[in-house]
C-alpha cells in the first residue's frame, strides 16, 4: 500500500493508496479511531459499498451504522446536514465518536461540515469513491453546502484523521464522473507541475483504461501536489488560492447550468478560459493553450458548450466567495507548471473569455 503524509501539525494525517478496501481497519486502528461511528454515504454510493464497509468495520470490532441522504448536487443543503446531525444522535455518538465519508465530493463535504458542527467538532476520515474526491476534495479539509444559489458559502475547515483511497472503486464511476475528476488532477499538473502534466500526457491510454497502478501512481502524484499546498496555507490566505485555478469562471458556468454539468467539466471549461486571458496577455503563448485544451479534450472534456447568457454567468461571479474588495480573483497560468493570481481582470476580458468558450 502507497502512503502520503500530510503535515499539518497536531491537524497531519495520511493519504493511503490501494485497490481494494480490505486494509481499511488495519489504517483506522494505526491511528485509534473510535470504536463508535456513523458511515455517511449517498443514496448511489450506499448500494454500491456501504453494506460491504459496514460489514468490514463490524468485523473489526467497529460499532458502525450508515445514513445515507438523497445523492445530488440539490441535496448540499443545511436540512440534510441536520438529516446527518440527527442520524448522529439516534446512533448515540458522542465527542469520543465519529464519522465516516464514503462517497464523492459531495459526501466529503456535507459529512465534515457535520463533523466540524457536531458536539463543537468530531473526527471524521475520508474514504472517497469518486475521481473527483480522491485527486482533489477529500485532501486540504475544506467542508461546506451550498446556500442562496452561492457554491460553498456555508462551511468550515475540518482536516481528516484519515483519507483512504481505493481505486477499484473508479470501475463503477460513470463516464462524465471520471472526466469530471480529471479536470482537478490536470489543473494541479498547470499550476504546480509540469512533470506531472507531462505524464498525464503520455499515459492517457492506460489511465483511461483504469489501470490500478497507473492510478494509484496518479493519485498520489497529485494528492502531493495539493498536500504541498494546503500544508503551507491550510487556510488558504494566501498560496492555497492558486487550488481555484478555472474556479471563478468554472463555478459560474456551474451555476448558470444549474449543476447539470459536472464540477470538473465545468472547471475545464473556466481553466481555458483563464489560460485564454493569460495568452491575450501575453502570459503564455498559443501552443500552451493550445496543450491545455489538447489535453482535456484527450480525457473526455468539451472545449466549447454552448453557455448560458454571458451576463447570467457574469452574475454568478459575482457571487464568488474569493472576491476580494470587491475584486474577483483569476488564477493565470505563466507557463505549465505555474501560476499567478490576479484581481485586475476586466469585464471585457471576462466576456471574450466566455466567447472562447462558447459555441
Amino acid at each position: 500500500m502507497e502512503k502520503l503524509h500530510v503535515n499539518l501539525g497536531e491537524n497531519s494525517y495520511d493519504i493511503k493508496f490501494t485497490d481494494s478496501f480490505t486494509a481499511l481497519p488495519d489504517a483506522m486502528r494505526e491511528i485509534n479511531t473510535p470504536k463508535k461511528l456513523l458511515i455517511v454515504t449517498d443514496t448511489n454510493v450506499e448500494k454500491l459499498y456501504a453494506d460491504e464497509v459496514k460489514a468490514l468495520l463490524r468485523e473489526n470490532g467497529y460499532d458502525a451504522q450508515v445514513y445515507a441522504f438523497p445523492a445530488g448536487e440539490e441535496h448540499k443543503s443545511m436540512d440534510a446536514i441536520l438529516g446527518i446531525c440527527a442520524a448522529c444522535i439516534n446512533h448515540g455518538l458522542d465527542r469520543k465518536s465519529m464519522i465516516a465519508a464514503l462517497g464523492g465530493g459531495v459526501v466529503g463535504d456535507m459529512a465534515g461540515f457535520a463533523a466540524a458542527i457536531y458536539m463543537r467538532g468530531i473526527d471524521f476520515i475520508q474514504i472517497p469513491t469518486t475521481l473527483l474526491s480522491q485527486s482533489d476534495s477529500s485532501v486540504g479539509g475544506k467542508t461546506g453546502i451550498d446556500f442562496m444559489e452561492s457554491k460553498n458559502i456555508l462551511g468550515a475547515f475540518r482536516q481528516p484523521r484519515l483519507v483512504y483511497i481505493n481505486v477499484s472503486t473508479l470501475k463503477t464511476l460513470p463516464q462524465e464522473q471520471f472526466v469530471s475528476g480529471m479536470g482537478e488532477v490536470i489543473k494541479h499538473g498547470i499550476i504546480r507541475d509540469g512533470k506531472f502534466f507531462e505524464y498525464l500526457e503520455q499515459n492517457a491510454d492506460s489511465v483511461r483504461t483504469l489501470n490500478a497502478d497507473t492510478l494509484i501512481k496518479m493519485d498520489k502524484i497529485n494528492c502531493s501536489i495539493k498536500a504541498a499546498v494546503v500544508e503551507t496555507d491550510e487556510k488558504e490566505n494566501g498560496l492555497r488560492a492558486i487550488l481555484n485555478f478555472g474556479h471563478t469562471i468554472g463555478h459560474a458556468v456551474e451555476s448558470a447550468f444549474d449543476f447539470k454539468m459536472t464540477h470538473g467539466e465545468c472547471v475545464g471549461l473556466g481553466m481555458i478560459g483563464a489560460s485564454y486571458i493569460a495568452k491575450e496577455r501575453n502570459m503564455i503563448d498559443m501552443e500552451a493553450l493550445s496543450r491545455i485544451e489538447k489535453i482535456l479534450s484527450l480525457y473526455g472534456f468539451k472545449t466549447r458548450v454552448k453557455l448560458p447568457p454571458a451576463e447570467t454567468v457574469i452574475e454568478y461571479m459575482q457571487k464568488d466567495k474569493k472576491k476580494i474588495a470587491g475584486k474577483l480573483k483569476f488564477v493565470l497560468p505563466t507557463e505549465i507548471g505555474t501560476v499567478t493570481q490576479t484581481t485586475d481582470v476586466t469585464r471585457g476580458e471576462i466576456l471574450s473569455a466566455l466567447e472562447y468558450i462558447g459555441e
